[in-house]
C-alpha cells in the first residue's frame, strides 16, 4: 500500500539543500536526519550520495509510513535502513551502534519552528553528545537576525505559526547559536538560501 506524502516545500528546496550538502558531506558515513517528514528529502539524498547511508526518523507513525513507502518507491530498500523513532526531546536517542560508529552529520530541516523550543535545546544537546569533534549538525528554515524578520513574508508565516500554536514561530539567529556555543559547536557557515530560508552549518569542535 502507498503511504507517500507530498509536502510543496521539500519538492522546491531539495536540490538547493542538496547543492549546499554536496560541498561538505563526506564519501562515507552516515547522516542522521532528524524530523524527516514525508521521507522526499531522505530518498533524494540518498541517491544523490550513494557513498553515504542516510537515516531517516520520525516522532509521527504516518511520516515513517511514508518514508518506508518512498523507501520502496525508490527502490532504496538495500541500501537505506527504515526511519527510527526518534521524539528529539527523548534522551538519549535510539541510536544503532552501527550509525553511532559511521556518524558524520545530523541535520535538520524546517524542524525548529514548528516545534516548541525545547525542542531545539534538546537537538543541539544530544547531537553534542553523538557528534565527535570535527562533524556537524546542519539546519534548515527561516530565521530570525538581531531579532528582526528579513522579510514581510517571513514575518507573515511566524504569525500564523504563533496562531497555530503559541510556543512555534520562527528562531532567533544569536539564541540558536548560543545554544550551539553550549554544546561544543561552532557556526561555520551562514549560507542565504532561496524564500527567505537559511542554512546554518555548526561544526562540532569540543
Amino acid at each position: 500500500m502507498d503511504h507517500r506524502l507530498f509536502f510543496s516545500a521539500t519538492q522546491r528546496n531539495k536540490i538547493y539543500i542538496g547543492d549546499v550538502l554536496s560541498k561538505i558531506l563526506l564519501k562515507k558515513g552516515s547522516v542522521l536526519e532528524i524530523g524527516s517528514g514525508s521521507g522526499e528529502h531522505g530518498v533524494e539524498f540518498q541517491k544523490r550520495f550513494p557513498e553515504i547511508i542516510w537515516q531517516t526518523s520520525d516522532p509521527v507513525s504516518e511520516h515513517r509510513k511514508s518514508i518506508i513507502s518512498w523507501i520502496d518507491h525508490e527502490k532504496l530498500n538495500i541500501k537505506m535502513p527504515k526511519p527510527l523513532v526518534i521524539d528529539v526531546t527523548k534522551i538519549p536517542w535510539p541510536i544503532p551502534s552501527k550509525l553511532l560508529d559511521t556518524l558524520q552529520v545530523i541535520i535538520s530541516i524546517n524542524m525548529v519552528h514548528i516545534t516548541p523550543w525545547e525542542c531545539t535545546e534538546a537537538l543541539f544537546k544530544e547531537s553534542g553528545k553523538l557528534l565527535n569533534c570535527g562533524k556537524f549538525l546542519i539546519l534548515y528554515g527561516p530565521f530570525k537576525i538581531e531579532n528582526k524578520h528579513i522579510s514581510v513574508s517571513n514575518e507573515l508565516f511566524d504569525k500564523s505559526l504563533k496562531i497555530e500554536n503559541k510556543d512555534w514561530g520562527l528562531r532567533n539567529l544569536e539564541e540558536v547559536n548560543k545554544e550551539a556555543i553550549i554544546n561544543g559547536f561552532q557556526q561555520k557557515q551562514l549560507i542565504k538560501m532561496p524564500a527567505n530560508n537559511l542554512t546554518l552549518i555548526y561544526q562540532k569542535v569540543t
